[in-house]
């Protein structure tokens, strides 16, 4: 056998689950379930199995806490300090995924044991997860700018006031509400429908859907897009 002289290490993923609701953006957060650092927050985990690629574990421990399948899943990187996990030396891949938190059933909290919680306001993780929060807000604010990932967070049906409050929450920062509306007209990849949203006024919203296939057809004439 190969390599029989090099050391084994054990190979986990971390998923970093972001939702945006009530205008936050907001990430799941759990208890761990074992030693070391029982109890302790933490984000959504699991070791790989050895009959499973990494993005198939990282699917999987996703899936789990989640209960959906087909959502945006991206990689955010390795980590894998000496001493970075208490129990063993452990090698980490962190993944962040992206749902509409419409679809997600709040009583696979109760049954995992975990919450979620404004992005702000986590405090203090186990081993290196709030270095992996840290890096997904930053790889997500670089994909937000020039591509749609954002829209991966909202239900089918939205209004731009919705559209803007996203954004705001990913960049932390109040967008100008005439230019974030002309630049995402100008790239005409939203469908306008006839239905009002009117829960915060009288007058209503119009609802927008995301239209891909316009967006796809974009980037094939080798448009630039920028969102942000």
């Amino acid at each position: 056998m190969y390599y029989q002289q090099e050391a084994k290490f054990i190979v986990a993923v971390d998923g970093i689950i972001l939702g945006f609701k009530n205008n936050e953006l907001f990430v799941l957060i759990t208890k761990r379930r074992f030693e070391p650092l029982k109890g302790s927050r933490s984000l959504m985990g699991g070791f790989t199995h050895v009959d499973e690629s990494i993005d198939q574990a990282a699917q999987r421990v996703i899936e789990e806490y989640t209960g959906l399948k087909d959502i945006h899943i991206e990689q955010v990187g390795a980590y894998g300090e000496i001493n970075r996990d208490l129990g063993s030396r452990v090698i980490s891949v962190a993944y962040y995924a992206l749902i509409n938190m419409e679809q997600f059933d709040d009583a696979l909290n109760s049954e995992q044991g975990s919450e979620w919680m404004n992005i702000n306001n986590v405090g203090q993780l186990i081993l290196d997860h709030n270095q992996m929060l840290k890096d997904t807000v930053g790889i997500l604010r670089r994909r937000a700018a020039t591509r749609p990932v954002g829209f991966n967070l909202l239900p089918e049906k939205f209004t731009l006031p919705q559209l803007q409050s996203l954004y705001e929450a990913i960049y932390q920062t109040r967008i100008d509400k005439r230019n974030f509306r002309k630049r995402i007209q100008l790239m005409n990849i939203l469908e306008k429908m006839d239905e009002k949203d009117k829960s915060n006024s009288k007058k209503g919203a119009f609802y927008y859907t995301f239209n891909k296939e316009k967006y796809d057809q974009l980037l094939e004439q080798g448009y630039s897009s920028m969102f942000f």
